[in-house]
């Protein structure tokens, strides 16, 4: 029996029990649950959900979801649950249950990684971010970041990685391998606009290595867009922003600005 593609289920649609096949072998989860996992999602775990659901968090392809039982335990839905004022309930699952304990533990591997200091050594707040040299986003979260850095409160602590253009290893690789890598990145965000950094060949072949491993290390923690930052909170829980943080989200993560 077919089922139906989990990319019709993120646009709100509802699986019934009657998609389940005969040969589910007996599981802890309800069979609707079970025909999530037929179809490549990971179940990670559950919890109490309002209105009587009961909801999950999983993983598909390196993506986190969230989705939930309804009280017959006949169908499930896939997408995201608001509360009354908006706030989406679904990314704090996510982040409490997923994404939380899975970037704590690799808290380490960032502070091991090929990164470049922005800011002063004695800030309060470490901050890292992947950055790709040619990414509009990274150039305007520095931008954005600027208040706290020059106050001596954040240090901003740069993964560099080159995966969005031809010439981004190469870039990120010159400012990497340059004998001050956070002067470099500063004449490079200061020129972004006029095509950034001019590559510099020996200095690529000396620190190419480190960019790739750069990569290899963002794609290992499924992140797929620059900026993607971590930090930790007031309570120390790791929290990943990906993309450009609003206003907001950069207030949680550095503070209130200077």
């Amino acid at each position: 029996m077919n089922t139906y593609p989990l990319q019709r289920l993120f646009r709100g649609a509802l699986l019934s029990t009657a998609l389940v096949t005969a040969t589910v072998q007996a599981k802890d989860y309800p069979p609707v649950i079970q025909s999530l996992e037929q179809q490549g999602v990971k179940v990670v775990e559950s919890f109490e959900a309002p209105g009587g659901l009961t909801g999950y968090v999983g993983e598909m392809q390196g993506r986190s979801l969230a989705f939930y039982l309804t009280p017959d335990g006949d169908h499930v839905i896939v997408g995201t649950l608001l509360d009354e004022e908006g706030n989406n309930l679904s990314a704090a699952s996510i982040q409490e249950l997923i994404e939380g304990p899975k970037f704590a533990e690799a808290w380490p591997q960032l502070e091991d990684s090929n990164w470049v200091q922005d800011g002063s050594s004695d800030a309060d707040t470490i901050v890292y971010t992947f950055t790709d040299p040619n990414c509009p986003y990274c150039y305007r979260f520095r931008q954005r970041a600027e208040p706290w850095i020059e106050a001596g409160e954040v240090q901003l602590r740069h993964i560099l990685v080159g995966i969005l253009k031809e010439d981004s290893l190469t870039k990120a690789a010159t400012i990497l391998g340059s004998e001050n890598p956070e002067a470099a990145l500063h004449n490079h965000q200061a020129s972004y606009e006029q095509g950034g950094i001019a590559v510099d060949r020996k200095l690529v072949s000396a620190a190419h290595m480190d960019v790739k491993a750069n990569n290899r290390l963002m794609q290992e923690l499924g992140l797929r867009a620059t900026p993607s930052t971590l930090y930790k909170d007031e309570d120390g829980k790791v929290v990943m922003v990906q993309g450009l943080p609003n206003p907001q989200a950069l207030e949680r993560m550095m503070g209130p600005k200077p």
